[in-house]
């Protein structure tokens, strides 16, 4: 079967690629940089396009059989927060309206466990209600695409969405695994909100369970959150010292002053240009705060996926941070 894939050359997108090279399907890969995604995805089907360009999106999906939507503004804060409305939203809707038009087999959705909120079912599942609130616009972003995508499944397209957790594996330059880095390299002045629960995934669990999803016949409409081990940023930061052997800061801040100091940081990536010291923009502080807990086990039974232990995510995040850069060309 041949594949159409948008955001190859994410962090998951990359792990996808490996993965599906495994399988009999054949991939094509839409890319806005020909150059760079050759670099990263070898021997790939690439074609120049872009989610927020329809016409690019409909000319690359000819010929496949099944869409698989990663493409997506994954930040917590965005010098032009439009973006989130252009590529989450729009973006979204231009490939769930090409995958529908070409009649494909099968639309795998790849969306967010942050667009649950805080429900009230502790921990949440695939059925439980979205809480009132999103505590990001890239939260409320991705919500808006989830309805998009709801919509035309109505209208006969052969959805399955995905909500991974939180993503860690080697080679995550955003969120927690910028987090992690600044850990390791001793760049975090202090650590900030150790009782924040959420729940992890190893970035391998969330490639296998793409490739799960595209192959599983009879689970259209089906829905899965992709992950399983909660913990709080407290157990993480021990793992991380565990497993790196380099010294945590001394300095925890007081929850109170967290996001005072988010708002200021905030405030100066607006007037820089650049984004919050620390990874501290009031979103990110706002979805830490409130916490997620989810419970991926129907993604175990329906699809067989095995989980892999958190600690082996970080150990490799971290084995890949202490290589050495390779020397620099003049």
């Amino acid at each position: 079967m041949k594949l159409f894939l948008t955001g190859a050359t994410g962090f998951i997108g990359r792990r996808l690629c490996r993965r599906l090279a495994s399988t009999s399907h054949t991939l094509r890969c839409l890319v806005r940089d020909l150059e760079k995604a050759r670099a990263l995805l070898p021997g790939v089907e690439l074609v120049r396009g872009d989610v927020t360009d329809p016409a690019s999106v409909r000319q690359g999906l000819v010929g496949c059989e099944a869409v698989i939507h990663l493409a997506n503004i994954y930040s917590f804060w965005e010098r032009d927060p439009s973006r989130y409305q252009a590529v989450n939203v729009e973006g979204t809707r231009h490939v769930l309206e090409a995958a529908l038009e070409a009649g494909v087999y099968r639309m795998v959705h790849v969306s967010s466990a942050v667009i649950f909120g805080k429900p009230a079912q502790v921990p949440f599942t695939e059925e439980s209600p979205p809480g009132p609130e999103r505590f990001s616009e890239y939260a409320r972003s991705k919500y808006a695409g989830d309805q998009l995508a709801r919509a035309l499944r109505d209208q006969g397209l052969p959805l399955v969405v995905l909500y991974p957790c939180g993503v860690l594996g080697a080679g995550d330059p955003k969120g927690s695994g910028q987090y992690l880095a600044d850990l390791v390299r001793g760049r975090m002045p202090a650590t900030v909100l150790p009782d924040a629960i959420l729940t992890w995934v190893h970035v391998a669990d969330v490639a296998e369970a793409i490739a799960l999803t595209v192959d599983k016949p009879g689970i259209e409409g089906k829905e899965y959150i992709v992950g399983r081990e909660q913990f709080s940023f407290r157990q993480f930061n021990q793992l991380v010292r565990e497993l790196s052997g380099v010294a945590l800061p001394r300095l925890n801040l007081p929850d109170v002053t967290v996001m005072p100091i988010a708002r200021l940081l905030t405030g100066l990536a607006h007037l820089t240009g650049n984004p919050p010291w620390w990874g501290l923009a009031v979103d990110q502080v706002r979805t830490v705060q409130a916490g997620f807990r989810a419970e991926g086990h129907r993604a175990e039974r329906e699809l067989g996926l095995v989980y892999t232990p958190i600690r082996e995510a970080i150990a490799e995040a971290i084995a890949e941070l202490k290589k050495p850069k390779p020397p620099s060309r003049r």
